[in-house]
């Protein structure tokens, strides 16, 4: 776990898909790398299949706060824990991964009035899922900046698997950081 200093922004590089094989822990430790260069944030990547979170199974909303599973309390803790986030997530089928909604919904207040940046990838640069994302988030009242990255599997990754940006994918990262790190006064 990172630490930082008092009022320094955390904030949580969400690893958004745990299916085998998937690009999306390689493309968060590539935000990471950028984004720990960076003045006035701590960052850390956050891999939800770390917390084992199975299909939704509290008993009540999350819009209650009363959680009954440990894997639920772990998750909460670690969201809470953090002032804004940056999430990373392959489309598939045309929008965001199950497990990543999945993960969404297992909380509500935790997430509220934080900023979010997007990262997203697929064929097309995963536009359709960083815009369902935005709609689901919107729901908890997250505050989403416009700035999105959009990393095509044809460019982005040789032979569609192995991760490897187009040198300008930077430059759209920093952007989008920014816009995240305005949210709190702190653009580098």
């Amino acid at each position: 776990m990172e630490t930082s200093p008092v009022n320094t922004p955390r904030i949580g590089i969400i690893v958004g898909a745990t299916r085998p094989g998937h690009k999306a822990g390689s493309v968060a430790r590539w935000v990471h790398g950028i984004a720990a260069e960076r003045p006035g944030a701590a960052f850390e990547v956050v891999d939800i299949a770390d917390f084992a979170l199975p299909h939704l199974d509290e008993p009540v909303p999350a819009r209650m706060g009363t959680y009954t599973n440990a894997h639920t309390v772990a998750w909460a803790e670690k969201v809470r824990s953090l002032d804004g986030f940056v999430f990373v997530t392959p489309e598939y089928n045309a929008s965001i991964p199950g497990v990543l909604k999945n993960a969404i919904d297992y909380l509500a207040a935790e997430w509220g009035g934080k900023p979010a940046g997007f990262v997203g990838y697929g064929m097309q640069g995963g536009v359709r899922a960083v815009a369902h994302l935005r709609v689901v988030l919107d729901g908890l009242e997250v505050a989403d900046v416009e700035p999105a990255v959009g990393l095509t599997l044809p460019e982005d990754f040789e032979n569609f698997t192995v991760f490897k940006p187009a040198a300008h994918r930077t430059k759209e990262v920093l952007v989008m950081l920014d816009a995240l790190l305005d949210r709190f006064g702190r653009a580098g």
